[in-house]
């Protein structure tokens, strides 16, 4: 899915170079700036938002880049059903401060619509508009703080659908596990794409005597604590809590491994189930496996890091961006749309949200949902466009208040704050305020009515403020240590 065009900033300035990384071919795009180059900072636009830890984003805490895979179909690819992506790494260097570079691995070649979608998918990540450069403008003459860090772009996807499937993934559970949750997400991608390559990875991962038969992020396997998961499935009461701990631990001990992998007979059940619906996927993929695999044009390949002096494995980062190669892109509709619910669920351990994800993907390949449409209509971000549009996001299954809130927050409407358990300790810890789960919005109201339409850029400066002062900075993090930014972490630390 394409993000919407901004045709507000000028695009014919985008310069093309063709150079060789080691033995990867690449193409740099320049992306001017404009009037943003004065307020514009890459590290701090990309690291404001905890979407910029999900995958598949990478942000390099050494070189400052951050590093994706985007989808630039090229002019003569008619068959929707696959798409091309391709491992971009977004720079903004400092002797050049008027414009970014944006580097396309894995060829040496960009058409002109491939220019296009490569430009809009980064606009949209890092808020690069006329009305997105008026908003933060505006915002700093009511938050002088925030002029003085330099924030108020909040990071988001490149694409309005991986926002609204993130924003699912963020509800009801730990952050540990919504980390867990996009990259498993990313790893089907990457399968669906290429399904045997896996076989190779896992092996490489696991040793010669495992059992698993696809890539493992084992570094990502924190999940919402089973009893939590079964309560929400059981509507278990206080009461009942004894009760739902024994059958937890049960459902725990009885799954083990087989939960643990999908093996490779599965992963074919589940192509065949797509074929079915997507008749072109398979016989696609069936034609042209080998001769991808062979002319290193699949995403597997795309990610390597040893040859190219891009990527510098004596770094400190060096290790993550190993086990970051064999991460996949986010899947697009059309990807999900096929795949049965049960698998989608036990593949990616992502539970009841797989019959929202799928159900949102469906509606969106059917029509039924026009993300262009959606885009098109926050263009003015006006409170009556926000109710019409809050509106119809609530009519999505699974879409209820915190979700709507969020993506809404995406799309560029900053008047509401998404409410949720965070958002009481927040106003616990920072402003001493009893706020509970029921009173947490009109308390919000009040605090931050004062930044209208603003609120939510003054809410979400203070939460990240408080990230920083716990954490360090955020921007420096590695991706080992994201899992860390749990609420028991962010308890009052004991004195003494």
């Amino acid at each position: 899915m394409e993000p919407a065009k901004d045709t507000e900033l000028n695009t014919t300035a985008a310069a093309i170079d063709v150079g060789e990384a080691g033995d990867h071919r690449s193409v740099v795009v320049e992306l001017p700036l404009g009037d943003s180059a004065a307020t514009f900072n890459l590290e701090k636009v990309v690291c404001s938002h905890g979407l910029f830890m999900i995958a598949p984003n990478h942000w390099d805490p050494l070189t400052k880049t951050l590093r994706r895979p985007l989808r630039l179909d090229p002019d003569d690819d008619h068959d929707v059903s696959v798409s091309s992506s391709f491992l971009v790494q977004i720079s903004h260097p400092s002797d050049f401060p008027h414009s970014l570079r944006l580097r396309v691995f894995g060829t040496d070649f960009l058409s002109p619509r491939q220019k296009q979608e490569l430009l809009g998918q980064v606009r949209r990540m890092l808020r690069l508009s006329k009305a997105e450069e008026m908003n933060l403008r505006d915002f700093w003459e009511v938050h002088e703080e925030s002029k003085a860090r330099g924030f108020g772009r909040v990071f988001r996807s490149p694409t309005l659908f991986e926002d609204m499937v993130k924003c699912i993934l963020l509800c009801n559970c730990h952050w540990p596990r919504t980390l867990s949750m996009a990259a498993a997400l990313c790893e089907l991608q990457l399968e669906l794409q290429c399904p045997f390559s896996s076989i190779s990875v896992a092996k490489a991962d696991n040793g010669p005597n495992s059992r698993s038969h696809t890539a493992k992020t084992d570094h990502f396997i924190p999940k919402t604590p089973a009893i939590k998961e079964l309560k929400r499935k059981l509507g278990v009461h206080k009461g009942s809590t004894k009760s739902a701990k024994k059958l937890a631990d049960v459902k725990v001990e009885t799954e083990g491994d087989a939960e643990s992998s999908i093996d490779c007979v599965e992963m074919t059940d589940c192509l065949q189930k797509k074929e079915k619906l997507s008749p072109s996927f398979l016989s696609s993929y069936k034609e042209n496996f080998h001769e991808q695999c062979d002319s290193h044009q699949t995403s597997s390949e795309i990610y390597q890091v040893d040859s190219s002096p891009v990527f510098d494995r004596r770094s400190s980062v060096g290790t993550e961006l190993y086990t970051y190669n064999k991460i996949g892109n986010f899947p697009s509709p059309r990807e999900l749309a096929s795949l049965d619910e049960n698998f989608l669920a036990k593949r990616c351990k992502i539970g009841y949200r797989a019959s929202r994800i799928l159900e949102l993907a469906q509606s969106v390949v059917e029509g039924r949902i026009q993300l262009r449409q959606l885009e098109e209509a926050c263009s003015t971000p006006t409170l009556s466009n926000y109710n019409k549009l809050f509106e119809q996001l609530k009519g999505i299954y699974g879409f209820g208040p915190f979700t709507c809130a969020n993506v809404l927050m995406c799309m560029g409407f900053y008047h509401v704050i998404p409410t949720d358990s965070e958002t009481v300790r927040h106003l616990k810890q920072v402003h001493a305020r009893p706020s509970t789960i029921k009173t947490v919005q009109g308390d919000v109201e009040v605090i931050y009515r004062k930044y209208a339409p603003f609120q939510f850029l003054a809410y979400w400066s203070e939460v990240w403020l408080f990230y920083e002062e716990r954490f360090g900075k955020l921007s420096e993090m590695l991706h080992c240590d994201y899992k860390l930014i749990t609420a028991a972490n962010m308890r009052p630390k004991k004195s003494g």
